[in-house]
């Protein structure tokens, strides 16, 4: 079964950062993308970051450009997202979710399979 762990979120200042790994499991194709998504309480959810595992190609939502990054690291099949320069309206639940190929996208609908949520919480 596809598989995909979401932690690291937690209570951060304002300014601070945190970095969330995205552990994937259970599927071997060869080409996929994984991404980040958040909904914070009584908002859509909407697309941060997502990677693909081929050309290592990125994707940034507009608000995060310059203060988050992505990378992968492909032999533990994990997707990390470095979260600096935090601000309260960071404050959400983050999900990680993959799709089965290397077009980078920000959209949730593309994506095939979702883990569960990490909190990322920033004090003002």
């Amino acid at each position: 079964d596809v598989q995909l762990q979401a932690s690291g979120g937690g209570l951060v200042q304002a300014g601070g950062s945190l970095r969330l790994s995205c552990a994937a499991s259970g599927f071997t194709f060869d080409d996929y993308t994984i991404g980040w998504f958040r909904q914070a309480p009584g908002k859509e959810r909407e697309g941060v970051s997502c990677i693909s595992n081929s050309d290592d190609s990125t994707w940034y939502v507009d608000s995060v450009k310059g203060r988050f990054t992505i990378s992968s690291d492909n032999a533990r099949n994990t997707v990390y997202l470095q979260m600096n320069s935090l601000k309260p309206e960071d404050t959400a639940v983050y999900y990680c979710a993959v799709k089965f190929d290397a077009v980078v996208a920000g959209a949730g609908l593309w994506y095939d399979y979702w883990g569960q949520g990490t909190l990322v919480t920033v004090s003002s």
